[in-house]
């Protein structure tokens, strides 16, 4: 191979990592995780990136999951492939109707947190602050609890429960 091939190669590779896929939303687990049906016919289950929703036992958590399926459910999305977590899930931009990002729609109509831990989009913040300050979704309960706070703090109460 030669010098040039070898340096196109290695320029097309974030490029290879990073396509988009084409897929129908056929279930939603909850605000911020889908199930999609591929081209191939199988299932697989997409955790949106960027965006942390309510959980299912949290205040509003069926709201986000409601708002989710209304702008997804039965449509065909585009997604790119961002991460894996801790559970194997695939972690993924998620776009539908032209080119909206599901995250940011989420994020914007108050139904999610930006998820800054795993995000540097400042614009995801400034969605958050305008859906806070217009009291959006779960911004209108002013003792609203970030769902890894929930989850930590569930997690604590179970920890006492079986001592």
């Amino acid at each position: 191979m030669t010098i040039k091939l070898i340096c196109f190669t290695f320029l097309l590779i974030p490029f290879l990592s990073y396509s988009q896929t084409t897929a129908q939303v056929v279930g939603i687990k909850d605000g911020d995780t889908i199930v999609v049906l591929l081209e191939n016919k199988t299932q697989q289950t997409l955790r949106l990136a960027e965006v942390d929703c309510p959980e299912s036992g949290q205040a509003f958590g069926k709201n986000a999951k409601q708002f989710t399926s209304n702008a997804v459910f039965g449509k065909e999305i585009t997604f790119e492939e961002t991460d894996q977590d801790r559970w194997g899930r695939t972690i993924a931009k998620i776009y539908y109707d032209d080119n909206l990002y599901l995250s940011a729609e989420i994020i914007k109509a108050g139904f999610g947190w930006w998820y800054h831990y795993y995000s540097d989009d400042e614009t995801l913040g400034e969605l958050q602050k305008e859906a806070e300050q217009q009291k959006l979704g779960l911004w209108q309960d002013s003792h609203a609890i970030p769902p890894w706070e929930f989850r930590r703090l569930k997690k604590s109460k179970n920890i006492i429960k079986y001592r």
